[in-house]
C-alpha cells in the first residue's frame, strides 16, 4: 500500500482521501506519503473539509496551521508516512498531524538571526487557540485546536 501511496500524484492523494475526512463523525485518519508535497495536498484536504463543513472562518489558520505541522513532521521525523486527521466538537475544531517518531516538538521563542528554521510552530502557538504533542504507540501526534462559532 505505500508504493502504491508514493505514486500517487498529489491530484490523486487529494481526491481518494477528501471522502475520508469529510464524515465528522468518523473522526478517520488519512496516511499521506512523508514528502514536502504531502504539505500542499494536506492543506487542500482542510481547506476542501471546513468549507463542507461551513467553517468559512477557519479556512486560512487551517490552511496555514496544517501546512506548518506537516512541513515539520516531513522534515524533522524521518519516518515514510504521515497521519492526517480532522475533529469537529462542538465548539472546537482539532487538526492533528501524526509521525514515526517519538521526539517532542519544542518551540523555540527567539531563534538566531539569519536562521531559516523554528518559526513553524510559533506560528502555530500565535494563531491557534491551543496546541499540543501526543506520545503515541508508535510515533507521536502533533495537533492544534481552534474555536468555532458553529
Amino acid at each position: 500500500m505505500l508504493a502504491e501511496l508514493e505514486r500517487m500524484t498529489a491530484d490523486e492523494m487529494e481526491h481518494a482521501f477528501l471522502g475520508v475526512l469529510r464524515d465528522a463523525d468518523v473522526a478517520e485518519e488519512v496516511r499521506l506519503p512523508s514528502r514536502p508535497e504531502s504539505a500542499g495536498v494536506a492543506r487542500r484536504l482542510v481547506l476542501s473539509v471546513l468549507q463542507s463543513w461551513k467553517l468559512h472562518h477557519l479556512l486560512e489558520v487551517g490552511e496555514l496551521l496544517t501546512g506548518e505541522l506537516v512541513a515539520n513532521a516531513v522534515r524533522h521525523a524521518g519516518g515514510r508516512m504521515i497521519g492526517l486527521k480532522l475533529i469537529r466538537r462542538p465548539g472546537w475544531l482539532r487538526i492533528e498531524v501524526r509521525d514515526s517518531s517519538r521526539a517532542m516538538p519544542c518551540l523555540i521563542l527567539a531563534p538566531e538571526i539569519g536562521y531559516q528554521n523554528g518559526h513553524g510552530l510559533q506560528v502555530v502557538n500565535e494563531l491557534a487557540d491551543r496546541w499540543g504533542a501526543d506520545l503515541l504507540p508508535r510515533g507521536k501526534g502533533v495537533w492544534f485546536e481552534v474555536r468555532t462559532r458553529v
